[in-house]
């Protein structure tokens, strides 16, 4: 799904992302609502970034990479922790490019999410390569999300992978 977010940019440059878990969920200007084999997946679009809100048996789990002000817990590059009972891995990295290549790019983004039936994708104005946009899967046991902030403006995309679930046991 693909809308175009009537507000502007509050996280202005990859900088000024900020990562926590357990966050109330927070006002959005768009959310899709899925279900991934016995998963409750929301994904929500802020006017300052992305926020998914995850809800099994085994429990709840919040994400949110967005501007908040006074936030301490910057953007990691990776972490592995446990949230309750799931096993919880985050990755980000951020791209530089060219504005040929960022183009480009966004392009590509914009519709894979788009035509996708678990992908949320919101445009801001100003810019058609302003974006902020989510994919959702759930593969081996996993939930599944991948997102994109792009920040045109310096030619950033900032790219973040998150698996969330229960480990299995050995054999």
């Amino acid at each position: 799904m693909l809308t175009t977010l009537n507000t502007s940019y509050t996280d202005t440059c990859a900088a000024d992302l900020a990562w926590t878990l357990g966050r109330e969920p927070l006002p959005a200007l768009a959310t899709l609502d899925l279900q991934l084999a016995g998963a409750q997946v929301q994904l929500r679009l802020l006017g300052a970034s992305h926020q998914v809100l995850l809800e099994e048996e085994e429990g709840f789990c919040s994400e949110t990479v967005a501007c908040i002000p006074g936030s301490s817990a910057p953007l990691p590059l990776g972490l592995a922790k446990r949230v309750g009972g799931w096993e919880y891995e985050f990755a980000a990295r951020v791209e530089v490019l060219t504005p040929g290549q960022f183009a480009g790019r966004a392009q590509e983004l914009l519709a894979l999410v788009a035509d996708h039936p678990h992908g949320l994708a919101g445009v801001f104005p100003g810019s058609p390569h302003a974006f902020t946009a989510l994919l959702a899967q759930r593969q081996d046991g996993y939930v599944h999300w991948r997102t994109w902030h792009a920040y045109p403006q310096d030619g950033q995309l900032v790219a973040t992978r998150t698996r969330v679930g229960a480990p299995t046991p050995a054999d």
